[in-house]
């Protein structure tokens, strides 16, 4: 059956999106296209403010409407730990789950050598800035537990041996293959409190 044109090419969008594919794209589009017009006009017009509004923080990389972001502003944050997670949406999660009340640090990919996969040397300079300049005493590696998380954990820490930072990893209570993303809290909850030390900190007791 061939589809309208306009159709097919909406429908090739909404299969860009993570984890959905052709069918799942259909019946969204589907749904869409059955709603009022002004449903569809709130929704371009949604898209479109948050993508002239919404930028990286400059400190933490979350997704924000002010720089720095409120999670770097509030007062009542624990100043001396940084979360680092690979995507906004891990820091979301977390966050969601209400189990901790530090700083963040996102990266935005992980290290994967074998896949071409790297993380920017500008990124990591400013991890390093950020945790030297501060009063950090520990910074908490909460990567998915797979090749490439495995991978960034080892490159942060070389990274970080220098400073004198307690350097954490989260517990094997997440699944190994698992997703940050996909935690409940109460798995997510055990993990963050049984995390594992690759580095005491000699520092900033």
């Amino acid at each position: 059956m061939a589809l309208a044109k306009a159709l097919e090419d909406l429908i090739r969008l909404f299969e860009r999106f993570p984890g959905i594919g052709e069918k799942s794209a259909r019946r969204m589009v589907l749904f869409l296209l059955q709603q009022p017009k002004s449903f569809s006009e709130s929704l371009a017009e949604c898209i479109a403010k948050c993508n002239s509004l919404l930028h990286p923080c400059s400190r933490c990389g979350n997704i924000t409407d002010e720089d720095p972001c409120s999670i770097c502003c509030d007062p009542f944050r624990d100043k001396s730990t940084i979360c680092i997670v690979e995507l906004v949406e891990d820091l979301i999660t977390i966050e969601q789950a209400g189990i901790y009340n530090g700083l963040y640090f996102v990266l935005g990919s992980l290290y994967s050598p074998l896949d071409d996969e790297e993380i920017t040397p500008q990124v990591l300079e400013r991890l390093v800035k950020r945790v030297s300049e501060e009063e950090v005493k520990e910074v908490i590696l909460a990567f998915s537990p797979k090749v490439e998380g495995e991978l960034t954990m080892n490159l942060i820490s070389k990274i970080m041996e220098p400073l004198p930072v307690t350097v954490s990893r989260l517990s094997y209570g997440l699944p190994v293959g698992g997703s940050v993303s996909f935690a409940d809290r109460t798995t997510l909850h055990a993990a963050l409190e049984a995390r594992t030390y690759i580095k005491r900190g000699e520092g900033r007791q």
